[in-house]
């Protein structure tokens, strides 16, 4: 496996800043983020610095009962290619449910939740990464994520999930110790007995972030600092394996240029003083594991079918305000709900800042009121496009200017390609808006 070194998430907000970093080995961006036939500059500068640049996806959703979307993963290996990246990564996450497995409305999360710990999981688990592996150019990653919830009747602990799956697919791992954290504090799992049963010898690099806590529930925001806690398990983890590489996340609420030098300071030292002492014994990097030498079975459709129901059930409760499944805790079923919700007021105000500067303090007040009764179902772009239409139906907003300007917005936003300046296409689309609102 290729040696990384420290390096930093790469973010537009702090591009040049890490451009100016000294000590800066390798950075990491936000896959669905990049343009791979127009590329930032910063990133295009990097490179010819020679700084590896990874690309890092967040959407594939390999925890999904249904298989990996090939356009999905068509556009992940393209982003790979145009960055000339060692290795690609993903989440062990699943971000959608419904549709064709249970005949019901497709639902997205918009963030990452969850996989239950079965061994019906673990089977669409690796078949859905060994499919993403033959679909990419280069080896595949993939991270435990940070949880609020946990599953009833989970058959296996964390170490164990990742063990059998990096032992069934060959697949890298990216750990997260700051989601190994935010697990200690909302699950009451132990970091120290997960890095007992991880296979510490298939980490392709490590991720460092911080959080908060609110109520006895921690938030791995990537918006504040490092607490101690993490680095702590940063240490434990260096202490067992030599990690190819190691990362700060941050993407919010970024701080000034030193501060985030000290940070990678501090995980630099963390990574020396918890090394072994000379003549004891640690994991180097080792060479990426074998795949398995005879192709596994197929998963059958009833085993998809079963993880679908559960993900769906489970996925409606958060998004859609059905009842809870069987044996979820609804208290921090209630907090998942709340701050799905708000993560999805605050990306769509990214997506369309136009709503934001239109609406002003109502923007989030009314998004979240139409959250409660819309749930996401063709991602953020066309969640914005949504919004504005119900405001517009319901004759929303009141001030007359703002409500002009929204709907300007959205008719050249609502067709299937950006308006083309047509006087009828402008006016067809007024006269759907009207219809419907009729």
């Amino acid at each position: 496996m290729k040696h990384l070194g420290t390096g930093i998430g790469w973010r537009p907000e702090i591009a040049d800043a890490v451009e100016r970093m000294p000590g800066i080995d390798w950075v990491e961006a936000v896959a669905e983020n990049l343009c791979p036939g127009h590329l930032p500059d910063s990133l295009l500068r990097l490179r010819e610095r020679g700084v590896t640049v990874v690309p890092h996806g967040v959407s594939l959703g390999l925890g999904d009962a249904a298989r990996p979307d090939e356009t999905r993963l068509a556009a992940l290996a393209e982003r790979a290619q145009a960055l000339g990246s060692p290795l690609v990564t993903e989440h062990i996450a699943f971000v959608r449910a419904g549709g064709p497995l249970t005949a019901s409305q497709p639902l997205e999360a918009g963030h990452l939740l969850p996989v239950p710990r079965t061994r019906d999981a673990l089977d669409v688990l690796c078949e859905n990464v060994r499919i993403a592996q033959d679909a990419l150019p280069v080896p595949l990653a993939v991270e435990n994520i940070a949880a609020l919830i946990s599953w009833p009747g989970e058959e296996m602990t964390e170490g164990q999930f990742l063990y059998e799956l990096v032992e069934r697919t060959g697949v890298r791992l990216l750990i997260d110790v700051a989601n190994l954290h935010t697990n200690h504090v909302n699950r009451g799992e132990d970091p120290a007995k997960a890095l007992d049963e991880l296979p510490v010898e298939a980490i392709a690099y490590v991720h460092v972030a911080g959080g908060f806590e609110r109520d006895g529930v921690w938030h791995d925001s990537h918006a504040h600092p490092v607490p101690e806690p993490v680095l702590a398990i940063l240490a434990d983890l260096a202490s067992r394996v030599t990690p190819p590489g190691v990362l700060l996340e941050r993407d919010e609420n970024f701080p000034a240029p030193q501060e985030l030098e000290r940070e990678l300071d501090a995980i630099r030292e963390t990574v020396r003083a918890g090394a072994p002492a000379s003549g004891e014994s640690a994991a180097g990097a080792a060479p990426a594991a074998a795949a398995p030498a005879a192709r596994p079975v197929p998963v059958p459709d009833p085993t998809r079918q079963r993880l679908a129901l559960a993900q769906t059930s489970l996925l409606s409760a958060l998004v859609a305000g059905t009842p809870a499944p069987e044996g979820f805790d609804r208290a921090r079923l209630a907090v998942q709900s709340r701050a799905l919700a708000g993560k999805r007021a605050d990306v769509v105000a990214k997506v369309a800042p136009e709503l934001p500067e239109i609406l002003g303090k109502a923007y989030r007040t009314e998004f979240l009121a139409y959250a409660q009764a819309r749930p996401m179902s063709g991602g953020y772009r066309r969640d914005a496009l949504d919004f504005a239409e119900r405001l517009l139906l319901a004759g929303q907003p009141e001030d007359s200017e703002a409500r002009g300007r929204l709907t300007r917005w959205w008719l050249e936003r609502s067709g299937p390609a950006p308006l083309d300046g047509k006087p009828v296409t402008r006016w067809l689309r007024a006269a759907r808006l009207a219809l419907r609102r009729g």
